[in-house]
């Protein structure tokens, strides 16, 4: 009787042993297949970042007569050139666009968590109200006039930062709604009833636990408005009339219609024949900028990854 106990989990053991080895061979093929795949995925996604850098670094010529190609038929550096002779308005551009994302996705994370936590909490007596308001905001707005007529002869927002920051990109109703979705599914209502036993006010529970314990969201919140404020040219083009004052997408939409104008003015010239007008950089200053536009927000996608892959496993281990 023992012996038969005894000899049973050895027999069981010796038949998990290839159960155990067909297992992990079928989890590595799969495993090889699954990064194969996601290779192939990369290298794609990667094709039209290498033409807009191959294209910028070629003659306008060959792209007339020869098309777009991953290694430039020529090589040529005339689109880089013509955007260094307003080399020290892009820098200023540029310092108007990190100064405007930086503040703007900071001062947006914070009202956006600030508004919905209460929205999470079960015992704030008017979260149905404030969440039909927010939620009112997604369906309606006031329209281009009155919001020019609010911020600028209102709140007298015209040729300052603020009106790159808080005119339509300050606090997203979907954000909040989001994040107080979050708000409630992994913040437990018991971590909140510990802290106010022990003593701790309403600005400690967020600053202190609530906060913490959200960062994947936040990190998502802060992504979305990061990329919302150094996309953004349509205030400037609205709210900014003095040139210094302008972000770094605008000054990149204005150097295309000055080419545009030159294009335009050399067709309608009779002094000035097709080759010159094909030597004027067009598509190659337009992925230059492309290039320069998009240097620094490619650089914050590292940043925010190692919150994505949190925000992943929250919730997938039990204690």
């Amino acid at each position: 009787m023992n012996t038969t106990t005894a000899q049973a989990p050895a027999a069981a053991a010796a038949v998990s042993k290839p159960a155990a080895k067909r297992i992990n061979s079928i989890s590595a093929g799969s495993n090889m297949v699954i990064n194969v795949i996601f290779i192939l995925y990369s290298i794609v996604c990667l094709l039209p970042i290498l033409l807009v850098i191959s294209a910028s670094l070629s003659d306008e010529t060959s792209i007339t007569l020869h098309g777009y190609a991953l290694i430039p038929r020529e090589w040529s550096l005339s689109a880089y050139h013509y955007l260094g002779f307003d080399m020290h308005k892009i820098l200023a551009g540029y310092g108007i666009s990190i100064a405007t994302t930086v503040i703007g996705s900071l001062t947006g994370m914070l009202m956006t968590a600030l508004y919905a936590y209460p929205l999470s909490r079960t015992d704030f007596q008017f979260r149905g109200f404030f969440s039909f308001f927010i939620f009112f905001t997604m369906i309606f707005g006031g329209g281009l006039v009155p919001s020019y007529l609010v911020y600028t002869y209102i709140f007298h927002l015209k040729d300052t930062l603020f009106a790159l920051i808080v005119p339509g990109l300050l606090m997203s109703a979907f954000l909040v709604l989001t994040t107080r979705t979050f708000f409630q599914q992994t913040i437990h209502p018991s971590i909140l009833e510990s802290a106010q036993i022990d003593g701790a006010g309403e600005f400690r529970i967020f600053f202190g636990i609530v906060l913490p314990l959200s960062l994947p969201v936040m990190a998502t919140v802060g992504l979305f408005y990061t990329l919302g404020y150094w996309n953004d040219w349509f205030n400037s083009l609205v709210y900014i009339n003095n040139d210094k004052m302008v972000n770094l997408q605008y000054m990149m939409y204005k150097v295309m219609r000055n080419l545009q104008f030159l294009q335009s003015n050399a067709q309608s010239s009779s002094s000035i024949g097709a080759e010159e007008i094909a030597k004027i950089p067009s598509e190659t200053v337009r992925m230059a900028m492309c290039i320069v536009g998009m240097g620094p927000i490619v650089l914050a996608y590292p940043f925010f990854q190692r919150y994505f892959v949190a925000g992943l496993t929250v919730g997938a281990v039990k204690g």
